[in-house]
């Protein structure tokens, strides 16, 4: 019985050295790439290759998704009609009137099909200040990506990765994207059809 106790502690002591020394390293080794573009992005022979200059007059939030934790910047602020209830005093039900004209005359849904979505889809006629979930719960504006992921799954998951969407600058720490809203009107969010800058407007003949 005794051999088998000292064997249990002389194994409990090797595990024990064996993670105390683990972390143990030199100054230019690490456990990971993700660690070591950390330390390094904060100075690289001299010259932080940071991204934090390119956006101190941002606001930022910091959000995670899909167990990925990253930067956005702030819609609130950016919109001049907020708070919604400066100008919505009383329920829309009541405000609506023929004889005055719409405040969002110059707002033109091209989103999705009438049968499909409308005003209400996305805002709360109760709450205007929020948006709303198709199950009916509130969404911060600021966290307006939350409203989009519900119909674009897969472009939610790519933009959370970093494989949609816009990237602040540099690829180092901390990383700040863009949110849809960005870049797409939500209201109108397909982009028209463009001409290249550039382009060849000689006609060929084709090959007989």
């Amino acid at each position: 019985m005794r051999k088998y106790q000292h064997i249990k502690l002389t194994s409990f002591f090797i595990a024990l050295c064996m993670l105390s020394t683990s972390c143990k390293h030199h100054e230019d080794e690490y456990h990971s790439v993700t660690d070591r573009i950390e330390a390094e992005s904060n100075n690289y022979k001299g010259i932080s290759i940071s991204s934090e200059k390119y956006f101190n007059e941002m606001n930022m939030i910091e959000i995670t998704e899909n167990e990925i934790t990253f930067l956005i910047p702030t819609r609130k602020d950016k919109i001049k009609s907020y708070k919604c209830t400066e100008c919505h005093t009383k329920p829309l039900e009541k405000m609506q009137a023929k004889d005055i004209k719409k405040a969002h005359w110059d707002i033109k849904l091209n989103h999705a099909s009438l049968n499909t979505m409308n005003c209400i889809t996305c805002h709360d006629s109760n709450n205007i200040n929020e948006l709303k979930s198709i199950t009916g719960h509130k969404i911060d504006f600021n966290e307006s990506y939350k409203q989009c992921s519900q119909c674009h799954q897969k472009q939610h998951k790519d933009w959370a990765g970093g494989a949609h969407g816009k990237q602040m600058e540099s690829w180092t720490n901390p990383r700040v994207s863009m949110t849809c809203v960005n870049c797409h009107n939500p209201h109108n969010p397909g982009f028209d059809t463009k001409w290249p800058a550039v382009f060849n407007t000689q006609i060929v003949k084709e090959r007989k």
